[in-house]
């Protein structure tokens, strides 16, 4: 008899969240998804119950494994609950190290002592956060890319503590969720991050220069760099609101050359931050 898996706890049912929950569910593992509010959690349901139905839909998952995916979700507003018997707590909660330092210390009073914990941070220090564990040898990095269940790469960040053991068990669940993973040293905005936010902070000088249109400058990237979405498209769909925050943290830890275009700060003061909220670069 095939031993159950141990539930696996995500922290977090936004856009990143749910994703990362579906594709846990997918593998297998009973998730338990918290959020510290409910009316996010029916909707991160809503959005699991619809990336299977659109499985099943387009032939990749039979109509009763898409039963069990969805029976496997558990939601909960109660950050001990959700934790209580994990084999691994990924943390996806938004990009503000405070908040993330506070929801670590509700998971190291309340998760087993064996269990892995990981962060999707895209871009902030791993070792900072590790550091309110009584074992920070236990947390490394799961940085998952959005779209989750589609997307392959997991950037597998190692901190200053994570132990080997950590690693593994990391890149045995991205493995299990059926992902490629690299291993990075932690750095601020590791590999893609630290990439990305030059390339669309780039965009958005060009921009304010009028180089070029918006649209001219993700057609010329995805035409002649062969890049699957302009720098402007991919920046509405991760929020304006996070490429400057990102940006801003790499200012701080890595200098001048991130210094966030004025043209960006003022599409975030004004609200234009990207699909979530109907207008970014571009109306939707």
């Amino acid at each position: 008899m095939t031993t159950p898996l141990r539930p696996l706890a995500v922290l977090g049912a936004g856009t990143m969240g749910h994703g990362i929950a579906y594709a846990a569910l997918a593998a297998g593992y009973p998730v338990r998804l918290y959020d510290v509010w409910a009316p996010q959690l029916a909707k991160a349901s809503g959005a699991i119950a619809g990336i299977a139905a659109k499985g099943v839909e387009l032939g990749k998952l039979a109509k009763d494994e898409a039963e069990a995916v969805v029976g496997r979700l558990t939601t909960t507003t109660v950050v001990a609950e959700a934790v209580r018997d994990a084999a691994m707590v990924i943390e996806a909660a938004p990009e503000k190290v405070d908040l993330k330092l506070a929801l670590l210390s509700e998971v190291q009073a309340a998760a087993p002592a064996d269990a892995v914990i990981a962060s999707n941070t895209s871009a902030l220090s791993i070792t900072e956060m590790a550091a309110v564990l009584d074992r920070p040898a236990r947390m490394g990095g799961m940085h998952f890319f959005n779209p989750v269940h589609k997307m392959k790469l997991v950037e597998i960040v190692r901190a200053l503590d994570t132990s080997d053991d950590t690693v593994a068990a990391m890149q045995q669940v991205a493995a299990a969720m059926g992902k490629e993973t690299v291993l990075i040293r932690e750095s601020p905005g590791f590999i893609t991050s630290r990439i990305n936010a030059m390339i669309g902070n780039e965009a958005f000088y060009m921009l304010q220069e009028g180089v070029a249109s918006a649209r001219d400058i993700d057609k010329a990237l995805k035409l002649g760099l062969n890049h699957p979405m302009g720098p402007f498209e991919l920046g509405d769909l991760v929020g304006l609101d996070t490429r400057l925050s990102i940006l801003q943290y790499l200012h701080r830890t890595l200098g001048e050359k991130f210094r966030p275009c004025p043209l960006l700060e003022q599409h975030v003061k004004a609200g234009r931050v990207g699909r979530k909220a109907g207008r970014g670069v571009y109306d939707y």
